[in-house]
């Protein structure tokens, strides 16, 4: 067999296989004069294993990396350990964090930075052989140690790109809205993907549930920042798009198969919430359970978030929801910007009066997430009091999330934009020429 000209590694890592799939649909489509391959390394030895592999018999290895803001300087560290111990491969970082943050990326010692939705950057790498000169969507410095950014890539159609890959079996839940016409100021969506929707449509989103028949699989899930909104060009839901779409999907899916709308890994708004929306999901649906995202108990708060809902929709969702026989999940964010003592009771009450009704709250500890207009804000801090409050309804079994963990990741998020603040305040920045 003749040696590649470029060897992809991917640094597979559960957190991130839905954007390392999509990519993969995009590529497995796309014809190229580049011949290369696609290998997949889930631990740090398995990378430097592949990179050291991948050089003795190709013109160049790239290593993909994905990884969201909290995962930055933990990645960071082990990126500078597979450097050192095997040098010679370009690694980029793509997703939400590197494109909010490319300078920091550089700097964190990833040799590029994709900017933007990554399906046309990769495709545009791979055409070139694995080499990022003037290629869309990419940061990088040059040999003066200047940063170069070459723009963002062009946004196409969700149709365009197949959601997961069947050349390398790999699968997961579908991407059937991409963008936000919401902009929540805490939320890294509308900031990376547009504040307006793209859909899937319903033809192609049935020919993914067929292929996941036809290979035995027998659920299907959807990505989507708000499910009751596929089809919707405003912030009103589109039933009859929703039923089209559950429809189809539950007769391609066939009769042993299973569809979930409106449960993880997404959310519905709380105002989209009604009978008539509640009792299409138990018509098609499998899930006895919803997410609806709450995020305060305080309108004050929602306001200052743009969250576009106030306190009594979500209470008005809960009931109707435990109504028509469903477990409601609530996910809310303690600490978030300007939250005095008066918006965290607030909040706490809210908590306690949709526990009693069956629901259970998923707790979340604010983060100045980059790309966000919240990036340079203050981390969450949740008080002592609180924490006890938060800490009883754990122990009661009304509370779920890792909100402790985030207030250590909202801290270092904090200490990142305090480092590099956004253009127009002086910075002093650390020189890493691209790598030949």
């Amino acid at each position: 067999m003749t040696n590649p000209d470029l060897v992809l590694v991917l640094r597979y890592r559960k957190a991130v296989t839905y954007g390392f799939h999509v990519l993969l649909g995009a590529l497995e489509e796309h014809e190229t004069a580049t011949a290369y391959e696609v290998v997949f390394a889930e631990t740090p030895e398995a990378t430097i294993s592949e990179i050291e592999a991948g050089l003795s018999r190709a013109k160049r290895v790239l290593v993909l990396w994905s990884f969201y803001s909290p995962d930055a300087e933990a990645l960071a560290a082990e990126l500078t350990t597979i450097k050192a111990a095997a040098p010679g491969a370009l690694h980029v970082a793509g997703g939400v964090h590197a494109t909010a943050e490319p300078v920091q990326t550089l700097d964190a010692g990833w040799d590029v930075a994709a900017i933007g939705e990554g399906e046309t950057t990769l495709l545009k790498l791979v055409d070139a052989g694995g080499d990022p000169t003037g290629v869309t969507g990419l940061a990088y410095r040059d040999a003066a140690g200047q940063v170069v950014k070459t723009g963002r890539p062009e946004r196409l159609p969700l149709d365009t790109f197949r959601g997961f890959s069947l050349r390398w079996h790999r699968f997961n839940a579908l991407e059937i809205t991409r963008g936000c016409a919401f902009s929540c100021r805490f939320c890294q969506t509308p900031f990376m993907f547009s504040a307006r929707f793209r859909h899937r449509s319903v033809e192609n989103v049935r020919w993914h549930a067929d292929q996941m028949r036809e290979r035995g699989l027998r659920d299907i899930r959807f990505i989507t920042p708000t499910a009751l909104s596929y089809g919707s060009q405003d912030e009103s839901p589109n039933l009859d798009a929703v039923e089209e779409l559950l429809a189809s999907c539950k007769e391609g899916i066939g009769p042993n198969g299973r569809v979930f709308f409106g449960s993880f890994p997404s959310e519905i708004r709380p105002e989209h919430i009604s009978v008539e929306a509640l009792r299409l999901v138990k018509k098609y649906c499998a899930n006895n359970n919803i997410i609806v995202g709450a995020q305060s108990g305080s309108d004050r708060i929602l306001d200052a978030a743009k969250r576009g809902h106030g306190v009594e929709e979500v209470k008005r969702a809960v009931h109707l929801g435990v109504q028509e026989g469903f477990r409601i999940n609530v996910d809310m964010i303690f600490g978030m910007p300007g939250e005095d003592q008066t918006d965290v009771d607030a909040s706490l009450a809210l908590a306690r009066e949709l526990a009693e009704l069956g629901a259970r709250i998923h707790a979340h500890t604010f983060m100045p997430l980059p790309g966000t207009p919240w990036r340079d804000a203050q981390p969450g801090d949740v008080d002592p009091d609180t924490i006890t409050a938060v800490d009883r309804l754990s122990q009661q079994g009304a509370l779920y999330g890792h909100w402790q963990r985030q207030r250590e990741h909202a801290v270092r998020l904090a200490a990142a934009a305090e480092a590099y603040p956004r253009p127009g305040r002086s910075r002093t920045l650390p020189i890493h020429p691209l790598s030949e």
